[in-house]
């Protein structure tokens, strides 16, 4: 065997001209990204075809793989940092987010336990800290990142679960003959993650009944005590309620102190789903939205949604971490320390072994930024889904089709003499031509069966004449 062979990795020096060319693509895109369309155009399979079938047995020069961005990649990127995406909850990255998850890539520490590297368990605890304030949770209220909201919740519907104190952790759920059916609540505009976490834990869907809402798409709470008595009567056993503050398709609110009543007259764990609006609460104005707050037992919010954080990164807080540590603690002999007992292995809290260093882009993001230039930039993107909502009032051709607490506005064309199913295929058709334009890229949902467009404003991009753009392209595009 040869082993004068040169087996490391790549020269520090072709690792620093690559880094230099490498971010200075990045900025060249962050500051040409108009020239893209929103919403990738090709077909399927096309990206595919361009990529070798088999993968090369020498190695690369790394400028050819660099370069392959531009032939190979970018036609079937949707460009989610574009000021014209304006779909679902449009997550943008800034900046100094980018620069941290390179660090965190550089580093590449795992932080299962807090031997591995204290420094990724404390400043993620640090970084809570600092979360917890600045949307003005009480002290007691205990953190941890995720990767989404749908694991935040999932792990939020494990320690209700757990918290029944039914051995399921030890003895599971089937094959038993003595654990009564278990019941999960939550609005009928809750988010499908609650349905899938469900799902994994062994609920099932049949497990999850939904609650109807108001006219402005909140849950009533009248409505969830009456269907928690009819489960009580039927022998089935409710454990958890999820309310939502932000719902996906129309951002309503759900009345979280009626419902934390509730949830305490009945020993039902309250989880709370604000990933999209939770960032909100840092704006003194907003502070409604955290009424109640105070009284769940759980809550998740996505920074990646609504500030400025590269995907991914979801903050579950709970008061009740003990719970989430029951339901999921396991400490194999290889990884067990001798300051167990001094320290909080995070890997203790929660399905994942390996984490990686997400706190670090929060501690980039919240130090460059500030608190105040935060909830500055979120209020702008406020104001400016409400001017754009008065737009749409004030069109004879369109209508809003719900409340606008936050930044999305939900919308259709209506010129009038047309029924609801003529009405649904127009604006179905009219939505496709808006994302085809190039120009801007919406998303849908469907209110009380009518097909509703959404525009949400969110990305550290926007400014008011991207929205101005925007309004023009659906009217023209409506009207043509």
């Amino acid at each position: 065997m040869n082993f004068e062979k040169n087996l490391t990795d790549m020269p520090i020096e072709d690792f620093r001209a690559s880094g230099k060319e490498l971010i200075d693509w990045i900025a060249d895109y962050l500051q040409q990204i108009e020239k893209y369309p929103p919403l990738s155009k090709v077909k399927s399979g096309e990206i595919y075809s361009r990529i070798p079938t088999e993968p090369p047995t020498k190695g690369e020069d790394i400028e050819k793989v660099l370069s392959d961005i531009d032939k190979i990649l970018i036609d079937g990127i949707t460009h989610w940092n574009h000021p014209g995406f304006m779909a679902y909850f449009n997550s943008t990255s800034s900046m100094p987010g980018i620069l941290a998850e390179m660090l965190s890539a550089a580093f590449n520490a795992n932080g299962m336990l807090w031997k591995t590297s204290p420094a990724f368990t404390e400043l993620e605890k640090a970084m809570m800290n600092w979360l917890r304030q600045m949307v003005g949770l009480p002290e007691n209220y205990w953190g941890i990142i995720y990767d989404t909201a749908s694991t935040s919740s999932m792990h939020a519907i494990a320690s209700a679960r757990e918290q029944l104190n039914l051995g399921i952790r030890e003895s599971g759920m089937t094959g038993r003959n003595d654990l009564p059916k278990l019941r999960l609540y939550c609005s009928e505009h809750a988010h499908s993650s609650i349905e899938k976490g469900a799902v994994t834990l062994g609920i099932g869907l049949n497990g999850v009944k939904k609650i109807s809402a108001d006219d402005s798409f909140r849950m009533i709470p009248e409505k969830l005590e009456q269907a928690i008595k009819d489960d009580l009567t039927n022998n089935i056993k409710p454990f958890c309620v999820v309310a939502t503050v932000g719902t996906t398709s129309t951002t309503s609110v759900d009345p979280v102190k009626e419902i934390a009543a509730i949830c305490e007259r009945y020993n039902l764990w309250l989880h709370i789903d604000a990933a999209y609006a939770g960032v909100t609460a840092m704006i003194p104005e907003m502070k409604w939205i955290t009424n109640g707050w105070e009284r769940a037992d759980s809550l998740v919010i996505n920074p990646h949604k609504w500030m400025f954080t590269p995907m991914d990164l979801s903050i579950y807080f709970t008061r009740k971490p003990d719970i989430l540590k029951r339901a999921f603690s396991l400490i194999p002999e290889y990884l067990k320390t001798q300051v167990d007992d001094e320290v909080e292995n995070l890997m203790d809290y929660g399905i994942q072994l390996g984490r990686r260093f997400r706190s670090l882009k929060l501690w980039f993001i919240i130090r460059y930024f500030g608190v105040d230039g935060l909830a500055e930039r979120i209020k702008a993107h406020i104001e400016l889904a409400q001017e754009f909502a008065k737009w749409v009032d004030d069109e004879k051709d369109f209508e809003r089709m719900a409340p606008v607490p936050f930044s999305t506005v939900c919308f259709r064309y209506n010129p009038g003499n047309l029924s609801e199913d003529e009405l649904n295929r127009v604006n179905e058709m009219l939505l496709e031509k808006i994302n085809q334009s190039g120009k801007i890229f919406l998303s849908h949902t469907k209110l009380d069966g009518k097909f509703t467009i959404r525009l949400t404003i969110g990305s550290i991009r926007h400014e008011r004449k991207h929205i101005v753009n925007a309004w023009e392209v659906i009217k023209s595009i409506a009207r043509r």
